[in-house]
C-alpha cells in the first residue's frame, strides 16, 4: 500500500505519511508472482514489446508452507471484479466483538456502510481511523457527509491528525486481517487495480491492532457525536454537495455506487 513518493516534501514539513505494508514469504508468493507477470505481460503488448519474460524462479515453486493462513486477493475489471470488497463485507458480517479499521480514502457505498452500521447496532466494537488532513478538498467534504449516520448507529470515528494517513488496513476479532492497497471508495473498489493480503492468524491481527491503537492514541482525534449532530447547516449541505459532486464524477467514470 505504500507509493513510492518523497514523504518529507510535504506542506509545512509535517512528519511522512503514516502508512503499513506487509513482508511475505512462502508460497502466497506465487500467486502474487503471476499476476504481476500477467500485468507485465499486459504492459508489454501495450508497448508491442517483444522481450520475453523471465521464467519463474525454481525457489517460489519450493517455498515451504508456514503456520499463517493467509490469501492474496486483487481487483480488477474482469473476474474479480470484487473480491476485496467481498472479504470485509464476509469479514464484518461475521464479526462478533470488534472491527477496527484504518483506511485513508473512505467512502463505502450503501451496502459496506450498512453493513459496518448493522454491525454496531448488534453490540460489536466499531472504530474507524480515518484522514484527518484535508489533502483532496472535495473527497474530504464528501466522506463527512456520512459521518452523520454511522456516529448515529454507534460507529466510533477518528481523524488522524499527526500526519497524512495512507493506510489501509483493518483487524477484526483479534483474528482476521487485511494490508494492502485498496482503499474503501469507489475508486479502489469499482474501478482501480488493487491489490490486499488478508491474513487470519493472531499474532499478526494482534500486532496490527497494537499498532493502530497506538496510532489513534497518539496522532488521532475523536469525532463526538453530539457536536457533529449540531453542526450548521451550510457545513451539512457543503457536504452532501461535495458527495453529489463525487457520485457524478464516479458515474462520469463508468461506475456509479
Amino acid at each position: 500500500g505504500i507509493n513510492i513518493i518523497d514523504d518529507l516534501d510535504t506542506p509545512g514539513q509535517i512528519p511522512p505519511r503514516y502508512d503499513y505494508a506487509v513482508c511475505l514469504e512462502g508460497p502466497l508468493l506465487v500467486p502474487i508472482h503471476d499476476t504481476m507477470r500477467h500485468l507485465w505481460a499486459l504492459v508489454r503488448w501495450t508497448k508491442l514489446g517483444r522481450r520475453p519474460l523471465k521464467s519463474v524462479h525454481p525457489a517460489l515453486c519450493e517455498a515451504r508452507a508456514g503456520e499463517v493462513s493467509a490469501a492474496f486477493l486483487v481487483r480488477d475489471n474482469l473476474r474479480h471484479r470484487h473480491d476485496i470488497e467481498t472479504a470485509y463485507l464476509r469479514a464484518i458480517a461475521g464479526a462478533k466483538s470488534e472491527i477496527f479499521i484504518a483506511n485513508a480514502y473512505f467512502l463505502p457505498g450503501q451496502r459496506f456502510r450498512q453493513a459496518l452500521m448493522a454491525a454496531a447496532m448488534r453490540g460489536v466494537k466499531v472504530r474507524i481511523l480515518l484522514q484527518g488532513r484535508v489533502e483532496y478538498l472535495l473527497f474530504h467534504y464528501a466522506s463527512h457527509a456520512l459521518y452523520g449516520a454511522l456516529l448515529a448507529s454507534g460507529v466510533r470515528i477518528f481523524e488522524y491528525q499527526r500526519s497524512f494517513l495512507h493506510a489501509k488496513v483493518a483487524v477484526i476479532d483479534g483474528i482476521w486481517a487485511t494490508v494492502g492497497s485498496s482503499n474503501i471508495d469507489p475508486f479502489s473498489l469499482l474501478l482501480a487495480r488493487e491489490a490486499n493480503v488478508v491474513v487470519r492468524n493472531r499474532d499478526f491481527a494482534g500486532c496490527l491492532r497494537t499498532s493502530l491503537e497506538r496510532a489513534t492514541a497518539d496522532g488521532a482525534l475523536e469525532v463526538d457525536k453530539e457536536n457533529w449532530g449540531h453542526k450548521h447547516l451550510w457545513e451539512r449541505a457543503a457536504h452532501w454537495l461535495a458527495y453529489g459532486l463525487m457520485r457524478l464524477l464516479i458515474g462520469m467514470a463508468g461506475y456509479g455506487t
